[in-house]
């Protein structure tokens, strides 16, 4: 640790600690704005660090947060004291000092309630210079590839409210998908060395990207690099929800566990949304659309078919995580609600969309529901009855493969006994209003059939007693 504090020429610790607050302020308050900082930093090294040797979990007093306030992000405690700024090279200086401070502490809980301490939202009026602050950081860090900080960041991520993580998540994809042609594979590159700052970085991009408007629908970059990370490994979708304890219940408000239910929305809206989003515009009475967006919507469309495919292989290996943590049955990754939600949407988006010719689109679509449905209720991650879902899917368009799933097998929970892991209980309920089949008996003597030398031509069944909509079978 006093390697890690060398370059700060500060005063030692034993008079950083005896000093009151006050005494520290005064202080302060004749340095430079960048000398004061840095005192701020060394002081929250000393003063966490030692408390870390006494508790769990150390109380950062409300004295140490308004000096971090006052001196770091430069929110005066009192109206007639004004502001040290920090001009642009003195920011520069103090986001390395940042740096190199998180790359050098050895001890990783000390490094983390110093990064909670400085960058937790306090929901005061000094939130905006801390978020400004914090976005830098971690661009950095990802520029310069400090994982300790990146590290840092996951776990920012994982314990904040979803507004903020959101704000996180358009600067780092402002700095490297928008600005500067080609950095993305900057960002792309630190896969290799923090899958845990990637899996929530897609939770966080997914919450922000909703495909709701033309604005957001994720840059074409951002997306081809979320499509590798998953193709590459499915397993990077499940790194937060292996690594966190199941009884640490999330904070309100916070990403999701997983990014499951953002990727199933990309994947099932993206048809359609990229139809509405994208309409033609007319110039002096001729349809008009950029030639680029044109070749990005075709080129961004098999881009989501491969993450289909990595999301619904994931739902599969789910099954065998859920039952190792004794969870099967008893935790849902993907919510009813969200499913809720998706078919709402699903349905504004359809109607948006009727006058135009998107009959192709929509089968997508409802096709990737269906299977995303179907794969997730047998793995266990969506716990929901087969009727819920029809009566909230009745109003969708008619689709044969979702129609299926709706009327198909009922999934059992797991007898207490336990399943061996991959088993699916395929049992087959029959429909609606018809008997039971009896059970056959040991010698039962069938009636012998004559054989038909041409095939008959059933009657179509058109609908099932019971169910809110027609059933109408694949011909």
């Amino acid at each position: 640790m006093n390697k890690t504090l060398e370059g700060f020429g500060m005063t030692c610790p034993s008079q950083s600690i005896m000093g009151t607050m006050s005494d520290i302020r005064h202080s302060l308050l004749r340095r430079d704005a960048l000398s004061a900082a840095k005192e701020v930093l060394y002081h929250l090294d000393i003063y966490l660090s030692s408390q870390l040797q006494n508790v769990t979990v150390p109380v950062v007093d409300k004295g140490t947060i308004e000096l971090v306030d006052e001196f770091i992000f430069h929110v005066p405690k009192e109206r007639s004291v004004q502001p040290k700024r920090l001009n642009s090279l003195q920011e520069l200086q103090l986001l390395e000092i940042m740096c190199s401070y998180f790359q050098e502490q050895s001890k990783d809980a000390v490094r983390q309630i110093i990064f909670s301490t400085l960058f937790s939202p306090q929901g005061n009026k000094s939130d905006d210079n801390r978020m400004a602050m914090l976005g830098k950081l971690v661009s950095m860090a990802v520029a310069v590839c400090r994982v300790p900080i990146l590290e840092c960041a996951a776990s920012w991520f994982q314990r904040t409210h979803a507004v903020y993580c959101v704000r996180l998540a358009r600067v780092l994809v402002d700095d490297y998908c928008s600005l500067v042609p080609g950095s993305v594979q900057t960002l792309k590159q630190i896969i290799s060395v923090s899958s845990r700052f990637c899996c929530q970085f897609i939770s966080a991009v997914t919450a922000l990207y909703d495909l709701s408007t033309d604005d957001l629908i994720p840059p074409y970059e951002l997306l081809e690099m979320v499509v590798t990370w998953i193709f590459d490994d499915p397993r990077l979708i499940l790194v937060t929800f292996l690594n966190t304890p199941i009884t640490a219940s999330l904070p309100l408000g916070s990403l999701e566990l997983t990014p499951l239910p953002g990727l199933v929305r990309w994947c099932v809206k993206s048809p359609l949304a990229y139809k509405r989003n994208r309409k033609p515009t007319l110039t002096n009475g001729h349809v008009h659309k950029l030639a680029k967006e044109c070749e990005v919507d075709r080129d961004s469309q098999p881009l989501y078919s491969k993450l289909h495919l990595s999301v619904l292989q994931v739902f599969v290996m789910l099954q065998v995580h859920l039952t190792e943590k004794n969870m099967y049955g008893r935790l849902g990754l993907l919510m009813f609600d969200h499913v809720v939600q998706l078919v709402e949407e699903l349905n504004r988006l359809i109607d948006e969309l009727n006058p135009l010719n998107v009959t192709k689109e929509t089968e997508l679509s409802l096709d990737r529901l269906a299977q995303a449905l179907q794969v997730s209720m047998a793995s266990g991650a969506l716990l929901c009855t087969r009727e819920d879902l029809r009566s909230l899917c009745s109003r969708l368009p008619h689709n044969n493969l979702l129609q299926l799933v709706l009327s198909g097998p009922v999934q059992q929970p797991p007898p207490h006994t336990g399943l061996p892991p991959g088993f699916y209980p395929h049992i087959h309920t029959p429909p609606l209003g018809y008997p039971s089949r009896p059970a056959h008996t040991a010698h039962s003597t069938l009636p012998v059939h004559p054989t038909h030398n041409t095939r008959t031509s059933l009657p179509v069944q058109t609908f099932l007693p019971g169910m809110a909509f027609p059933y109408r079978p694949i011909r």
